[in-house]
C-alpha cells in the first residue's frame, strides 16, 4: 500500500516494509521507486524498516512543488530537503540509499543533518559536477551512445530519446527489464509527469559537489561498471570519496549499467547490508529524532 507523507508544497509517496532500523530508498531522474522492487524485500529480510519514497513530482507523489531554490526546477537540495523530513516522519536516524540524482540529495542530507542521517549509499550518483570527456566520445561506445540520448532527452524533450536512454542504460535488458522500462514510459505518460521530469535537468550536482567535504556519515558509492553516464564510472565513484574528509566512504564496482540495483538487486545487497549492519545498528543504539 502506497502511504503519503505530508510536507509543505505537497506529498510523498512511499512504501513501508519491515521491521528495524530505518533505511530510506530515492530513485534518479525521470524514473520511480518502483526501480527498487527487488531490493525492498531483501533488505526487509535482513531486519530493516525500509521506506521507498518517490521523489518528488515522480511516481504517486504530487506535482507542482516549489523548489527552495525558487525556480522551475527540482534540485538536489529540493530532494534532500524531501528524504529530512521523510526521516523525521518515520523516526529517524536512517541510512539513505540514494540513486543518480538522489546520490547527491543523500550528499547534503547528510551535511547538513548528521543527526538525521546515519550513513549514505550512493548509486552511480550524479553528485558531481559533470564535465564532457571529448575523448571518451570516439573510444567508450556506451559513453557516447548513452550521452547523445540523455542530453537529446533534455534539449528535445523527447520520450523516444529517454526510451532510447534507458536502452543502453539497461545493458543485456531482460524481459522483464524491458516490461519495467515499459510501465515507465506509460507512468510518465500520465498528466504533468513528464514535465516534473524535465525539471530535474533545469539544475546541476553543484550544489550536492559543495558539500562533499561536509559529509561526517560513514558511505558506500556502488558504480555499474556499464553504466553510460561515466566514461570511468570507477574512477567518478573513487573521485566521490575523495572529496569527502579521508576514512569517510569507500567504493565498490559491480556489472551492470546505470541501474545495478533494478538489474542485480541479490548483488547489490551483497554489499549493502554489511555496511547496514555496521552502520544502521549504530544508529538503533543512538538517539532517535521524531
Amino acid at each position: 500500500m502506497t502511504e503519503f507523507v505530508a510536507l509543505e508544497g505537497g506529498r510523498i509517496a512511499c512504501e513501508v516494509i519491515g521491521e528495524g532500523p530505518l533505511v530510506v530508498l530515492s530513485h534518479g531522474m525521470g524514473c520511480w521507486r518502483h526501480d527498487f522492487r527487488h531490493l525492498v524485500p531483501l533488505l526487509a529480510e535482513a531486519g530493516y524498516r525500509v521506506v521507498n519514497a518517490d521523489m518528488r513530482g515522480h511516481g504517486e507523489s504530487s506535482l507542482g512543488w516549489p523548489s527552495v531554490t525558487g525556480t522551475a526546477a527540482i534540485s538536489r537540495t529540493d530532494v534532500a530537503q524531501d528524504l529530512l523530513a521523510v526521516i523525521r516522519h518515520f523516526g529517524g536516524p536512517a541510512v539513505i540509499v540514494g540513486h543518480s540524482l538522489s546520490g547527491g540529495a543523500a550528499t547534503i542530507a547528510a551535511a547538513q543533518k548528521p543527526e538525521l542521517v546515519a550513513a549514505i549509499v550512493e548509486i552511480n550518483p550524479f553528485t558531481r559536477t559533470q564535465r564532457l570527456n571529448a575523448g571518451a566520445l570516439f573510444t567508450v561506445r556506451r559513453y557516447r551512445r548513452g550521452l547523445v540520448r540523455l542530453l537529446g532527452t533534455q534539449l528535445m524533450k523527447s520520450p523516444r530519446l529517454w526510451r532510447g536512454y534507458l536502452g543502453v542504460a539497461y545493458p543485456g535488458a531482460t524481459d522483464e527489464d524491458r516490461r519495467g522500462i515499459e510501465d515507465l514510459m506509460t507512468a510518465l505518460r500520465r498528466p504533468g509527469r513528464w514535465e516534473e521530469f524535465m525539471k530535474t535537468g533545469k539544475t546541476t550536482p553543484a550544489d550536492a559537489e559543495a558539500h562533499l567535504s561536509e559529509v561526517r556519515r560513514p558511505a558506500l558509492v556502488i558504480m555499474g561498471a556499464q553504466d553510460p553516464d561515466f566514461a570511468d564510472p570507477r574512477a567518478e565513484g573513487e573521485a566521490v570519496i575523495a572529496a569527502m574528509p579521508p576514512g569517510t566512504g569507500s567504493v565498490a564496482v559491480v556489472d551492470g549499467g546505470h541501474y545495478p540495483h533494478a538489474q542485480s538487486a541479490d548483488r547489490i545487497a551483497e554489499l549493502i547490508v554489511p555496511f547496514l549492519r555496521e552502520h544502521a545498528g549504530r544508529a538503533l543504539r543512538g538517539r532517535k529524532v521524531g
